[in-house]
């Protein structure tokens, strides 16, 4: 069965590119545009990893975290918060919600193909 690759941002361009880097290194993507919409995707589709925007309206991407890491069902996924924000106070935000990476926006698509074979423990 082919790994699971879920982007929940607000930002269709980041959307975009990141379903785009996930299907052409072999893993098959879902996305959601925003917090509620991906709450319910991910645990509908239960993601290996999942590329959470942390400013969203409605439900953002902490709340979300929150909720996903609360879970027994869900509390695998592994969660990488993006965020335009990088003040360390930003990420020990997203690390106290359950994050399990946090990284800033703009982002590396050459590091994020190496962190998803790393994390999916496939060739890269």
């Amino acid at each position: 069965m082919r790994k699971k690759v879920m982007v929940c941002d607000d930002d269709l361009y980041v959307i975009e590119l990141l379903c785009r880097i996930a299907r052409e290194e072999g893993f098959d993507a879902i996305s959601a545009e925003d917090g509620k919409e991906g709450l319910r995707l991910a645990r509908e589709q239960l993601p290996d990893v999942l590329f959470l925007d942390m400013m969203m309206d409605g439900k953002d991407g902490l709340e979300v975290c929150r909720e996903l890491k609360s879970n027994s069902a869900t509390r695998q996924i592994y969660v990488i918060m993006l965020s335009a924000m990088g003040q360390s106070t930003d990420a020990e935000s997203g690390y106290r919600a359950g994050a399990d990476q946090y990284d800033t926006k703009p982002f590396s698509p050459r590091l994020v193909r190496k962190k998803l074979h790393e994390l999916l423990d496939t060739d890269p």
